[in-house]
């Protein structure tokens, strides 16, 4: 199982025990248990349960047993019958509880678990991620791409085949398919470095150990060279120089190795990192594009979780600085593992701590070598990459377009599976139609200009009789786009692009250009305005009156030497003397509007209530019209007095 690869990620979780057991067998089970033989302990822990043994430790154990061997329908199981009779449970089997549930795709149920698991523990970093995301299946369907292909290789056995580095044309990769002693924590051979072929059609075969100096009988796996391919880091069980050590409570470490190619290209021998330990596991390292950073996972003091991704400097010989935790921008009190970063800086990493699809989810921090901000975007890659299963090992080449990565999902050829996809290009447009905000009368001859985030001008369109744009755009990118025509006020928008290829509608509407108006003008027409209406025997202002005197306030500040006469009219039903008074009371409401709202000074504005002396249609008194021809005569209008 794919848990072999990073063992020391289970292993500050694995410290229960069976003190009081009271029976033989539970004592033998444990024991297995307790050694990490969970393909051995789970038969006995199942045969106890079947003959009617209940406990919270058997439950525990039991439900492990098959968590850490990713067999997650019989850990639901256990870990349900752990629920039914336990009320003071560790909230960190809540927490496998709902990952396990995750493993079956029993998405709400899982959550209902993580709730309970946030509610114990609030402060925790996984709680804290579920709280903030809950809707966080419908932000991994919006990331996922299911039109890219994945390729499960030629090359996959039934055993476990898992991370993937190119170096001269062959992929390097970790098996457990060789021969020899099986590994006890899920019966299968431990793990070499092997290569394989890449052939013409692009297709990887003809599998061969990769270097007898790097493989032993212990684990190896997770390669990463220096980009002049001059030096070569691994991951390998604590066994160096012929010599097994163990820390104190006899777990064999996980250590990070070292080798140096000659100047006669022949690989030097084995060196052992100088911050490696017999007390904790370094692992699975990945090296950026100028070689002076290598990333890696550990559980050193200091570890948030059960492993954490960190940074250590390159030096110039080769030698390491010291490790640095990239801190809880990043980790989680869960596994954060298998870091990748890749030529352009994007930084990714599987994990059990975000939500996520179920297991190891893949995730990625997008820019994050050239970020100084200091605050990062962590993004679930989505399908086809992750599932519900675990999916780690992310590796791509940018200049090939090869990728891979691996998962132990179903439909594989064995326990997990290498797979590999094709780099999708990202391609960005931008296409839109400029017009007329008013009218939506499309604005022929007007100009669009595309800006860099520098004020750079990267092109330019005048449009044609169709007003429509188009512009190709560079994905992850800034840019500020302008429209312009003449009579009218520029417009422009700030556009930002993702990293997948999209096509964004973007019109641009330009507002007319309000000049200076002569003597005599009506505001009404040169503005643009709807009609100010007002409710049948009412004075006050309505809220779509507000609208449009907002647009008079605004001519009046812009042209300060403009003064104008408000007319108010009312129509005709009611008596004639009621109706000028009215009009005076709409008249005066209009004018203290303009005044109060715009700090438009009072001298500025004249005005008179005409009553219904003025109808601009057929109803006069007596004469038959609807409510719309009426409230049509309800209105002010704006003269251009004085400019």
């Amino acid at each position: 199982m794919k848990r072999v690869k990073y063992i020391f990620i289970a292993l500050l979780s694995l410290s229960f025990c069976f003190a009081n057991a009271q029976k033989k067998e539970l004592k033998k089970a444990s024991k297995d248990y307790g050694q990490f033989s969970y393909v051995k302990a789970s038969k006995d822990l199942l045969e106890l349960a079947n003959e009617g043994h209940k406990s919270a430790e058997l439950y525990q154990k039991l439900g492990d047993s098959y968590y850490f061997n990713n067999k997650m329908e019989d850990a639901t199981k256990w870990y349900g019958e752990l629920m039914k009779i336990n009320d003071s449970i560790n909230p960190e089997y809540y927490y496998k509880y709902a990952k396990a549930l995750k493993g079956i795709e029993n998405y709400k149920e899982s959550d209902k678990w993580m709730s309970k698991f946030y509610d114990q523990k609030p402060s925790d970093l996984r709680g804290k991620a579920f709280v903030n995301a809950t809707n966080y299946l419908t932000i991994i369907n919006e990331a996922s791409d299911e039109s890219i292909e994945i390729k499960n290789l030629d090359i996959n056995s039934k055993f476990s085949d898992f991370g993937t580095t190119i170096h001269n044309n062959k992929l390097v990769f970790a098996s457990s398919r060789g021969e020899g002693k099986l590994y006890k924590w899920n019966e299968q051979p431990f793990l070499n470095l092997y290569t394989a072929e890449k052939q013409s059609d692009g297709n990887y075969i003809t599998t061969s150990l990769f270097n007898q100096d790097v493989n032993t009988k212990y684990h190896e796996s997770s390669v990463a060279f220096t980009p002049n391919d001059s030096i070569l880091f691994f991951t390998r069980n604590n066994y160096y120089k012929k010599e097994y050590k163990e820390d104190e409570l006899g777990v064999n470490r996980l250590k990070l190795f070292r080798l140096r190619l000659s100047s006669e290209n022949n690989w030097s021998k084995v060196e052992s990192i100088h911050f490696n330990s017999n007390a904790y596991s370094v692992a699975h390292p990945t090296i950026n594009a100028d070689g002076t950073k290598l990333y890696f996972a550990s559980d050193m003091a200091g570890t948030t979780g059960k492993s954490d991704i960190y940074v250590v400097s390159i030096n110039a010989d080769g030698t390491l600085g010291t490790p640095k935790n990239l801190g809880i921008i990043v980790n989680t009190e869960g596994s954060e593992t298998f870091p990748f970063i890749n030529t352009e800086g994007d930084l990714y990493f599987s994990s059990d701590g975000y939500p996520g699809l179920g297991g190891l989810d893949i995730y990625v921090i997008r820019g994050f070598e050239s970020n100084i901000t200091g605050y990062f975007e962590i993004e679930n890659i989505g399908k086809p990459f992750n599932s519900a299963q675990d999916d780690l090992g992310y590796y791509e080449d940018l200049e090939t377009k090869e990728g891979f990565f691996t998962s132990n999902r179903e439909g594989g050829k064995g326990d997990d599976d290498i797979y590999s996809f094709t780099v999708q290009e990202c391609k960005q447009f931008v296409t839109g139609v400029v017009k007329d905000e008013d009218t939506q009368e499309l604005l022929v001859g007007g100009v669009v200009t595309l800006f860099d985030t520098k004020g750079n001008k990267v092109a330019t369109k005048i449009v044609g009789d169709d007003a429509s744009y188009s512009f190709e755009l560079e994905c992850e990118y800034e840019y500020l786009i302008m429209a312009k025509k003449e009579s009218y006020l520029d417009n422009d928008k700030l556009l930002t692009t993702s990293n997948k290829s999209e096509e964004q509608q973007l019109d641009l509407l330009l507002e007319p250009e309000v000049k200076a108006a002569e003597v005599g003008t009506d505001l009404f027409k040169l503005l643009g305005l709807n009609p100010i209406y007002f409710d049948y025997d009412k004075s006050f202002i309505r809220s779509d009156a507000e609208r449009e005197l907002a647009k008079v306030i605004k001519y009046l500040k812009e042209f300060p030497s403009v003064k104008i006469d408000v007319k108010s009219h009312t129509d005709s039903r009611g008596k004639d003397a009621y109706n000028l008074l009215l009009s005076k009371r709409r008249n005066t409401s209009t004018i203290n509007h303009i005044v109060n709202s715009g700090s438009i000074s009072k001298d500025r504005i004249t005005g008179k209530g005409y009553g219904e002396t003025q109808l601009i249609n057929k109803c006069s008194s007596g004469v038959k019209c609807s409510k719309e021809e009426h409230q049509a005569n309800r209105r002010s209008e704006f003269i251009v007095v004085a400019n």
